[in-house]
């Protein structure tokens, strides 16, 4: 009995299965590299509510000594870290929509612009 040569490389089912398993795993650590960032800005956020609450009782003294305000420049820098920080965020709807919608009228415009020319010079 003659055996069935076996194929050099695997057939396509496998390479597929392969490379999905490949995707797969890609977005399980993105997903996961999500979820990090993701709790890092909710515990950045509330420590900026806290830091911006300290601030203000601080800056409520009447007499603020040397301590104190050494105390507030201490908070007001870990609050601009902080901003940078949150700056970083994933952009919302709400920070890209205006822009957005101001390119797609002026770029329907110009559209438009483009086709009155075209038809006039030809």
């Amino acid at each position: 009995m003659k055996q069935p040569q076996k194929p050099s490389e695997p057939p396509e089912e496998d390479n597929q299965e392969l490379d999905f398993e490949q995707e797969l795993l890609e977005v399980e650590r993105s997903l996961a590299a999500l979820r990090e960032r993701y709790q890092q800005v909710q515990r950045d956020l509330r420590q900026q509510k806290q830091l911006q609450y300290k601030l203000y009782k601080l800056s409520q003294d009447k007499k603020p000594t040397p301590e104190i305000e050494a105390e507030l420049r201490q908070i007001q820098q870990q609050l601009e870290v902080l901003e940078v920080c949150l700056e970083s965020q994933l952009f919302s709807w709400r920070s890209i929509k205006e822009p957005f919608w101001q390119a797609i009228r002026f770029g329907g415009m110009g559209v438009i612009i483009g086709w009155i020319l075209k038809s006039c010079a030809g």
